[in-house]
């Protein structure tokens, strides 16, 4: 069986949009906590959106760990690292590194290419003058979907807050050192943690996703480890093709597989 988008789900699990909530849910309050909503667990949420959407520039490094399921309910566990460096609101390069592949994403705010450095083939396409807006066009025009794109998401009216079923927090946690606050949400089908920093930073540190809707529970997995202050200049965000590489035209598809 094939899993759904794990960016996709991640995008549509997170819910930023600050509401008043009457009941609060504790960590250890049995069947209760699967339906109660702890309003400082979902204000945590709005505080780290609000301070995402501060940032300007910034370089992120994610270790991502994922499960496929067989068709016999075998789960097949693949690792990947993917390296984002960003500057809002038209500049971003992404290199993602998996036994499978290795692509490197490359937006100047004129132009998106995607480059498969091991088969030296790569694709260029006219882009839209954001980050948000190049995700949402190479999703629905080629089918692709822009590793990390939540952490562009989070804090703006993208996310849904009435998906949200639970919201406990279990209080303070470690992650690489970091002092954190762990979070677990539910929504149907699908249950999420978010480990997010202690402090003045409230920048989410892990997060750990496990689809309901397959019986053999698959999780996805990723780790951030972040760089606030990145040096850079304008030559990292554009791509230099090698001799030898290989111009090939992206496939668009269908409004139907779109939706």
């Amino acid at each position: 069986m094939k899993p759904l988008s794990r960016l996709t789900l991640l995008t549509l699990a997170v819910a930023l949009l600050a509401v008043p909530v009457p009941i609060r849910a504790q960590a250890a309050g049995g069947a209760n906590a699967l339906t109660s909503i702890d309003p400082d667990a979902m204000a945590a949420l709005n505080k780290m959106g609000a301070y995402l959407r501060t940032l300007t520039a910034f370089q992120v490094r994610a270790s991502i760990s994922t499960e496929d399921v067989l068709e016999g309910g075998q789960k097949i566990q693949m690792d990947a690292v993917a390296d984002m460096l960003a500057r809002k609101p038209d500049r971003l390069r992404m290199e993602m590194t998996s036994d499978q592949q290795h692509r490197v994403y490359y937006y100047d705010g004129k132009e998106f290419t995607l480059w498969g450095e091991r088969v030296n083939y790569y694709a260029t396409v006219p882009a839209p003058p954001t980050i948000a807006e190049l995700a949402d066009r190479l999703a629905e025009k080629f089918g692709i979907d822009l590793p990390l794109v939540d952490l562009f998401y989070w804090g703006t009216p993208r996310s849904d807050v009435n998906a949200i079923k639970s919201a406990i927090d279990f209080g303070p946690s470690q992650v690489d050192g970091t002092t954190c606050e762990q979070y677990a949400f539910r929504q149907d089908g699908l249950d999420w943690q978010i480990w997010i920093q202690s402090g003045d930073f409230p920048l989410p540190r892990k997060v750990v996703i496990t689809t309901l809707t397959d019986e053999a529970r698959p999780q996805y997995r990723s780790v951030y480890t972040w760089n606030l202050a990145p040096s850079f200049n304008d030559a990292a965000f554009t791509f230099d093709p090698p001799p030898d590489a290989h111009k090939i035209v992206f496939a668009e598809i269908s409004a139907a597989s779109a939706r």
